[in-house]
């Protein structure tokens, strides 16, 4: 079975594009734990927009403030139970998309990489193309194999940077899954397209 985290080394960096992509190149189901900030086009809405032939189930929390699923639980009057967090039972792969960067809390006592860990799956982690990304791709990565948590690769969002994208993945001995452009527009047809030019979906199997 095939069934990947996908998370990124910070918010607004494209993993909902990404994981998006992988969900209807895989016609997987997605699932995003916790959704803060239900304001415009949440993540699942725009995967249900981009990947028709992915099955989208619903957040387990769906919490109004736009901020850290710790914090908007905690403003929104939620408690975040363990149990709620468990995987779901599905056939064929499964897509999981995490909130924010790797150690976002979704309780004090709960960051993302432990979650991720508890769920054994391997980890597809999303970088910016832009400056900082070697040192916040290498920090994330190191997040995830500190915790045993096997990464998949890196999928990179936006303009070329060979030297960038190169020394992230021969430090980090993680695969390079490929390079998305930021596509203008951005809907199910040029994602799907794009996705299948340059993205390695073959390395994941």
């Amino acid at each position: 079975m095939t069934r990947f985290i996908v998370t990124g080394t910070d918010t607004d960096v494209g993993k909902t594009v990404f994981a998006a992509g992988l969900s209807q190149a895989l016609k997987a189901s997605y699932w995003k734990p916790a959704q803060a900030g239900l304001e415009g086009e949440t993540d699942s809405q725009a995967v249900a927009r981009l990947a028709p032939e992915a099955t989208v189930l619903p957040e387990a929390y769906r919490l109004e403030t736009p901020c850290s699923p710790h914090e908007a639980a905690r403003v929104d009057g939620v408690q975040i139970d363990d149990a709620a967090l468990a995987l779901p039972q599905v056939d064929g792969p499964l897509v999981v998309e995490g909130a924010g960067g790797v150690l976002v809390p979704y309780r004090e006592d709960l960051l993302a990489a432990d979650l991720f860990a508890r769920w054994s799956l391997p980890a597809i982690v999303v970088a910016r193309t832009t400056l900082g990304t070697i040192s916040h791709t290498l920090l994330s990565i190191e997040a995830l194999t500190t915790r045993g948590l096997p990464v998949a690769g890196v999928a990179f969002i936006g303009e070329e940077e060979p030297v960038a994208e190169g020394a992230i993945t021969r430090i980090a001995e993680v695969p390079h899954l490929g390079r998305l452009p930021r596509l203008a527009p951005l809907d199910a047809d040029t994602l799907a397209a794009a996705f299948a030019t340059h993205i390695r979906v073959d390395l994941l199997s």
